[in-house]
């Protein structure tokens, strides 16, 4: 029997049992007449003492991490360590036994607070995942999957699994392709969502759908978004409005962030804020509220200025409370920032109000009718300080949203240890793409508000649709939509996007076949699971999260992946590979 027990649960109550411990040893004392073995597994860590000569001879030739099994007698310890929750008992051992021997030099230090180099971590995901800290986040993540999952279950939803072999659609990013063998030429794509399966199992009479969805996506990696795959609770309900979606997600995400975390968690009904007003209060569809600051437009300030970078430009201001405190080098570094290439501002303008008179800046170019405006409709007071963002409206509100966050991390001004959530509604149907064609702006399944007649009236970026997001602390965790369920308004949705009624029934032919039977209205929405575990976990990489992650650069280090394969295995898929780069 390798264990009678686990390092982590003995205590006073166990002393003069003999038990069976193993796990792997942390760290190697020799005291000379005495060896101390810490010895860890899952549950925690277990003081080994050694006695014996002979097994003291024995203990000299362990390495760190090696896998060992002991046997010993449970006794109080002399010297309690108020630290560790076993601290006031150790082991006494009668038997060593090395079960996996480990190399004597480790590629790096595995429970250690320096920092080591990612990828080099990546390769040795074994050993990395020894780690205390992340090894808590990948049983966190179990956890919370496992409450997701009763949650959803008490709701009355159905958990069904769909296809991971499936067809290629556009739904906004690139599709990873898997050649078919049994059918030469042609392609599988892994799903980036599992969206029409989930609107066919409505319409085929299931009252409601979820999984935990791995979707497919072929993005460029940030530090909140895994390359490549990622997790999502999917979710769909028949006869449903918007309404009904959102009431579902306040019920199962503060259930689950205040299950496992102390801080402050906001219950619903959630704040709504319509997409348009999103980009003129914070700049961003994704705000983070726990950062008081607020953009403001001043355009009508300034329509009489003589300052040249003002002039045909719309005008963001961020007033700060208390801000005229700062120095001048806070101002230049928050300049610097505006104009590095990731905001791509050309500039930064500001200016402090201190007894009464403006100073610093262009305080020069601002009027005392300009300053009085300011005070009374834009809340700037003495001692306060504002910060101005000219240009065209849409790279003005990118700036200034990216202003804003940085402001609120310079300053400290996010409130700590709280998790605020809101929903971003009202989101276009349609946007200009950058190559300044209609393309679809969230998902091209939605039901635009005011159906077939907005379709064929308005203006297609004056349509919204029934779209909405679902935002943590800056972070967007879920995306949803009111389906469209009716096979004409979907027919011209996609037509205003440049395809035509062919290209909807060869791409979406089973949505576009199915809504010819009887389709129930239908809605629905996917909180994303990495990003939700991320933020309980309180962790600053997604990568910390994910059992088996890839690098910056999308690979795989540990398995090695992608990898080249040999040419019998693409003629079986009727592939061949050019890797001219002179074509």
């Amino acid at each position: 029997m390798y264990r009678t027990k686990t390092c982590g649960e003995l205590n006073l109550k166990n002393v003069n049992e003999e038990v069976n411990l193993s796990g792997w040893v942390q760290k190697i004392r020799d005291l000379g007449g005495m060896i101390f073995i810490d010895l860890r597994d899952e549950d925690g860590i277990t003081q080994i003492v050694v006695n014996d000569e002979k097994l003291q001879e024995e203990a000299k030739t362990i390495t760190e991490e090696s896998c060992i099994h002991i046997v010993g007698q449970v006794v109080e310890r002399s010297n309690k360590n108020s630290k560790i929750p076993t601290g006031e008992i150790e082991v006494v051992a009668n038997k060593i036994e090395v079960l996996g021997k480990c190399k004597n030099v480790l590629p790096f230090e595995i429970n250690t607070d320096q920092e080591v180099r990612e990828d080099l971590r990546l390769e040795y995901r074994f050993l990395d995942l020894r780690n205390e800290k992340l090894h808590k986040n990948i049983l966190l993540r179990s956890q919370i999957l496992k409450t997701l999952r009763n949650r959803m279950d008490e709701l009355g939803f159905t958990e069904i699994q769909t296809p991971i072999l499936a067809n290629s659609s556009p739904e906004g990013a690139r599709d990873y392709l898997v050649p078919s063998r049994l059918n030469p030429g042609e392609f599988y794509a892994l799903p980036q969502a599992p969206q029409q399966f989930k609107q066919l199992l409505m319409l085929a009479g299931f009252n409601k759908y979820y999984q935990i969805a791995p979707c497919f996506r072929d993005e460029d990696p940030r530090a909140d978004r895994a390359p490549g795959e990622f997790y999502q609770l999917d979710f769909e309900m028949s006869f449903a409005e918007q309404e009904d979606v959102l009431k579902v997600i306040e019920d199962v995400i503060p259930y689950t962030f205040k299950k496992f975390t102390n801080w402050k968690v906001d219950e619903g009904p959630f704040i709504r804020i319509p997409y348009k007003e999103a980009m003129e209060k914070y700049g961003i569809d994704k705000p983070d509220l726990r950062n008081p600051l607020i953009i403001q437009d001043v355009t009508n300030v300034f329509e009489k200025s003589d300052f040249k970078a003002f002039e045909n430009k719309t005008i963001k201001a961020i007033v700060v409370d208390k801000g005229a405190e700062q120095g001048r080098k806070f101002f230049d570094k928050m300049t610097d920032f505006a104009k590095t290439e990731e905001v791509g501002a050309k500039g930064l303008a500001w200016t402090k109000l201190e007894e009464n008179t403006l100073t610093g800046g262009i305080a020069k170019f601002i009027t005392d009718e300009m300053k009085e405006k300011l005070e009374k409709e834009y809340g700037f007071k003495n001692g306060d300080a504002i910060f101005f963002i000219a240009d065209e409206l849409k790279q003005a509100q990118k700036v200034a949203g990216l202003v804003r966050i940085e402001l609120g991390k310079r300053l400290d001004l996010i409130e700590k240890n709280t998790y605020k959530f809101c929903f971003i509604v009202d989101f276009p149907m349609y946007e200009l793409s950058d190559e300044g064609t209609i393309d679809f702006n969230h998902n091209p399944f939605s039901m635009p508000q005011g159906g077939l007649e907005a379709l064929e009236k308005k203006e297609p970026l004056d349509i919204l649709a029934y779209q909405f997001d679902l935002v943590c602390n800056g972070y967007e965790m879920a995306s949803g939509a009111v389906r469209n369920h009716n096979p004409e308004i979907m027919v011209k949705a996609f037509e205003i996007a440049g395809y035509t009624e062919e290209d909807v029934k060869k791409r979406f032919g089973a949505l576009y076949k199915a809504f010819q039977y009887g389709a129930p209205p239908h809605a629905g929405a996917a909180p994303g699971v990495d990003r939700m575990v991320m933020l309980i976990a309180d962790s600053q990489s997604i990568r910390e999260i994910i059992a088996f992650p890839k690098n910056k650069r999308a690979r795989d280090l540990l398995m090695q992946a992608p990898s080249v394969v040999s040419e019998k295995q693409l003629e079986d898929v009727h592939i061949k590979v050019d890797l001219d780069n002179n074509k």
